[in-house]
């Protein structure tokens, strides 16, 4: 029991018999309990009630006249009355303990949801694009279309966010829906035109007409954060209907081509275009899945501020894998010929990769949020599903378009 003291001043001439265990406030057992009873009037009396450490003393003092020679002074020992100290400290121990394993148990409970659902919607989502990849044509392109339009609804909002807003004027709504439809547009003009530049340009400028002629005061922020989103969202992943669709040289030395069904567009359904895509995809989710399990494994060393989370081992180890993946698929798809090829081939995918999912991290961070969306469970976002893509297109695209010929390969 804490050590403090009180004082009680009786002033009145008759004094009421007083039961010492009432002046105690704690849960203790007195050894005596006696009653106060002087037995001649006073007038003045004063008790001093003193609590110390383990022990408490009551003393009644007289001031100017003699009281009863029988003066009882009570000493109560402050003992627990059926509490043992040991049993006592067990018992705070066991609280304090089982709150901290109930919350570990649910925090484990809520990981390994968490787990499940990732490796289920990953799984379907893998499967789901790979179909669409192998359909090509206008599946892949719809397909793309769809992402692109949820991606770039994503970004505008990650771009109204107050972590965003405190710093800058964001665009106007509606100009945020217009430019979200926009995007989702560009994939299928492509497809169409085979061309996207007169589109985007014809775009941008409308986009601007729309931002300088609004009510108000126009900002320069408005303008730059919404031709980012076209560039970004819109303008960067039509390199992949370029790369799937756009070269569509057949891919003669392909085993997978021969024994093609014929239903399904036979050998000449394997394309230049189509066996780069997929490589490139198996090559960034390689990439991420090693990076993913070298940093939890030996990352010690920070990559970037930006990415916290992300080390340079596994960044390193991330490189290997998806080199191996490129090099292994190049044997399979007899695509590329040279193992230098393979190799670079695997490099540029990598590269992209990082630098899409850094970005994206670096406009969820100025944002001051965690994922770009809720869309996917256990997987945040389509932003978040997407970032390792979008740079990763038109290096892909310019690689197999510019230089591979380049070296005759």
């Amino acid at each position: 029991m804490a050590s403090f003291a009180s004082f009680v001043e009786i002033s009145r001439y008759n004094l009421i018999p007083l039961s010492v265990t009432s002046l105690c406030g704690c849960p203790c057992r007195l050894l005596s309990n006696q009653t106060l009873i002087p037995t001649r009037r006073t007038p003045k009396l004063k008790l001093n009630v003193v609590f110390h450490g383990p022990q408490s003393v009551f003393r009644v003092r007289p001031t100017s006249i003699y009281v009863n020679r029988r003066l009882i002074t009570a000493v109560a020992r402050a003992e627990p009355e059926s509490i043992d100290e040991s049993n006592a400290e067990e018992e705070v121990d066991q609280g304090a303990i089982l709150p901290t394993t109930k919350d570990s148990f649910s925090e484990l409970q809520h990981k390994s949801s968490q787990l499940r659902k990732r490796i289920v919607f990953g799984l379907g989502i893998g499967i789901s694009v790979g179909g669409a990849v192998l359909a090509g044509g206008w599946v892949f392109t719809v397909a793309l279309a769809a992402a692109v339009f949820l991606g770039a609804r994503e970004y505008f909002e990650l771009v109204r966010s107050r972590g965003i807003t405190a710093g800058m004027t964001p665009p106007p709504r509606y100009v945020s829906r217009v430019c979200s439809v926009i995007c989702a547009f560009m994939p299928i003009l492509t497809l169409y035109f085979g061309n996207i530049d007169i589109s985007v340009t014809s775009a941008a400028f409308v986009v601007a007409t729309a931002l300088l002629m609004q009510r108000g005061n126009p900002r320069f922020a408005q303008l730059s954060s919404t031709m980012f989103g076209l560039f970004y969202c819109g303008y960067l992943p039509c390199f992949w209907v370029k790369l799937r669709c756009g070269l569509a040289a057949p891919a003669l030395n392909t085993r997978i081509g021969a024994g093609w069904p014929f239903l399904l567009g036979g050998q000449a359904h394997w394309t230049v275009g189509l066996v780069a895509t997929l490589i490139s995809f198996s090559s960034i989710i390689a990439a991420d899945t090693y990076a993913f399990l070298g940093g939890k494994a030996i990352g010690k060393t920070p990559l970037t501020n930006i990415s916290p989370k992300k080390t340079w081992e596994g960044a390193i180890v991330g490189l290997g894998g998806c080199i191996a993946t490129s090099v292994v698929l190049s044997k399979i798809l007899s695509w590329p010929a040279s193992l230098v090829s393979a190799i670079a081939f695997g490099f540029l995918n990598f590269f992209g990769s990082v630098f899409g999912d850094l970005t994206e991290s670096m406009i969820k961070r100025d944002a001051g949020v965690k994922d770009s969306g809720s869309l996917i469970p256990g997987h945040g976002g389509i932003l978040d599903r997407v970032d390792s893509y979008i740079f990763t297109g038109a290096l892909a695209y310019s690689f197999v378009k510019i230089l591979l010929p380049l070296y005759g390969v």
